[in-house]
């Protein structure tokens, strides 16, 4: 085993271990620093001797092989997060990463859409299919939850606490968090589950989840993308969106609402861009109270 094995392999028990990443983070991460190792072989450099200028060149390489400067971003975040660990484990003193640029990146807003355009999808499901109550549940929920697609498929019935106005989420890192459901949300899902889940023959150890597919297994993101796609086929919607489209739309009409945006920040489960570390926990209550105030699909309902 070379030094670099051997590094890279502690690394990735502590991105495992220590940090709590999800797989395909770990397998982010693991892929950007094998880029550097090889390109240190390359040039018979270990860990210990890489400095400033040896980075500089290992970018300017990314560069001329064509990869996107948000590609070339994210291999270098892998690459500084490796350092890092190297820093905390005391292998080596000083961070050759501290001074390098990241290339600069154009800004590309996602798509938002309209409230009406949120409607005119759900409203498009087909409620005479076997898929249809299943389907008018799954939109209401990515969007007034805000959820990212992964938490959706992974959703499960001891996640749901209507009663109390909330559901369980299990986001990025394996980390917690509480998010307020609006009645809406409650209604489709209660509608799904009795015309069309309690008569699925469910999988043995696919009980628990929310949301199958006809088989009575749990549904997969690549079907998600695929209900929304042809739902947005069938409104002729001119924009590209997918599952994560109806989350940012969420998050811009409650901003546009007027919502307070620690609680959308909570809500989302996002990190603070300056800190690295989760937003403040808010109070439960107002949190709640914060979202469904100002809930589009929620104030409609009311009136």
């Amino acid at each position: 085993m070379t030094v670099w094995d051997r590094y890279i392999k502690h690394f990735i028990s502590y991105l495992k271990i220590e940090k709590g990443l999800s797989g395909n983070s770990v397998e982010a991460y693991e892929r950007d620093v094998l880029k550097l190792n090889d390109f240190a072989e390359s040039n018979r450099l270990e860990p210990k001797n890489i400095r400033l200028g040896d980075l500089q060149q290992f970018l300017a390489q990314l560069h001329d092989l064509g990869l996107a400067a948000r590609s070339q971003a994210r291999i270098i975040s892998g690459i500084k997060q490796f350092f890092m660990f190297l820093i905390l484990e005391n292998e080596i003193e000083n961070d050759p990463c501290e001074l390098l640029e990241m290339p600069k990146i154009g800004m590309k807003l996602p798509e938002v859409l309209e409230l009406e355009e949120i409607e005119s999808l759900i409203n498009a499901v087909d409620l005479s299919k076997a898929e249809g109550h299943r389907n008018r549940a799954i939109l209401e929920t990515l969007y007034s939850c805000g959820l990212r697609v992964s938490e959706l498929v992974n959703l499960k019935f001891a996640d749901l606490h209507f009663d109390q106005g909330f559901i369980r989420v299990l986001g990025k890192g394996n980390k917690q968090r509480l998010v307020p459901v609006s009645p809406q949300v409650e209604k489709e899902i209660g509608l799904y589950v009795n015309h069309t889940r309690n008569h699925l023959d469910i999988k043995p150890g696919q009980e628990a989840y929310v949301f199958l597919n006809r088989l009575g297994s749990k549904l997969t993101r690549n079907m998600i993308f695929i209900i929304i796609q042809r739902l947005a086929d069938e409104i002729k919607l001119q924009k590209n969106i997918s599952p994560h489209t109806f989350r940012h739309s969420f998050a811009t009409h409650l901003i546009e609402g007027g919502a307070n945006l620690r609680a959308i920040q909570e809500m989302l489960g996002h990190e603070s861009i300056t800190t690295t570390e989760i937003y403040t926990h808010l109070d439960q209550r107002f949190l709640r109270e914060a979202i469904m105030s100002f809930h589009p699909r929620n104030m409609k309902n009311k009136q």
